[in-house]
């Protein structure tokens, strides 16, 4: 079976923009997704990358531009300007590590659409283990086993792994998927990583 690595970021709006469409890529070629969440606050560092707030104007105001017209184009719906963002994405990407771990890719891939979908669309604080509880609830898995999981230190573990071989591999933004070793940042390459799959 072929193999999409995906790196994401759990507040990333173009994760978002592109999530669905991937898993669909995903299905008709038969490949599997493996989710692995990355600390963007420690992979830009050491890739040249910025946080939103410290990026030139120039930069934040097509970001503004370009998300809503992506957005439609990919028919999701989207809050350019959400109420919980900035927020911090690491909670949220230890319960989908922990859903990972405990229930498998296909439930790590469905809570990471559902915490995407929690900011982007939902007005909902990834930040907050009560709204992370309801946001895996409504995803159909056990939020007591995954905030039981989230907080064991092999989650931790994972997740610093996750982020040293994103690291490693010249990561530098999210999202970011590997097929066969070849690298597609943005979700904006997702046709061509769908013409990767197809060869």
């Amino acid at each position: 079976m072929k193999t999409i690595e995906y790196f994401i970021a759990t507040a990333s709006p173009w994760t978002y923009v592109g999530h669905e469409r991937l898993t669909e890529i995903a299905a008709q070629h038969g490949a599997q997704i493996v989710v692995k969440p990355m600390d963007l606050g420690r992979v830009f560092p050491v890739s040249g990358g910025l946080p939103l707030g410290k990026r030139a104007p120039q930069r934040q105001a097509y970001r503004l531009v370009d998300l809503p017209r992506w957005a439609a184009f990919r028919n999701r719906p989207l809050n350019l300007h959400p109420k919980y963002f900035p927020v911090d994405g690491n909670p949220a990407a230890h319960w989908i590590i922990a859903a990972e771990a405990g229930f498998g890719q296909a439930a790590a891939l469905r809570l990471t659409g559902a915490v995407l979908q929690g900011v982007w669309a939902e007005e909902r604080n990834i930040a907050d283990p009560a709204e992370l509880a309801a946001i895996a609830t409504g995803a159909g898995l056990d939020a007591a086993a995954l905030a039981a999981g989230a907080a064991r230190p092999e989650t931790e573990a994972t997740y610093d792994r996750y982020t040293r071989e994103a690291i490693d591999l010249q990561v530098f933004g999210a999202p970011w998927y590997v097929v066969n070793g070849e690298p597609f940042w943005g979700q904006d390459r997702l046709e061509l990583l769908e013409r990767a799959l197809a060869r």
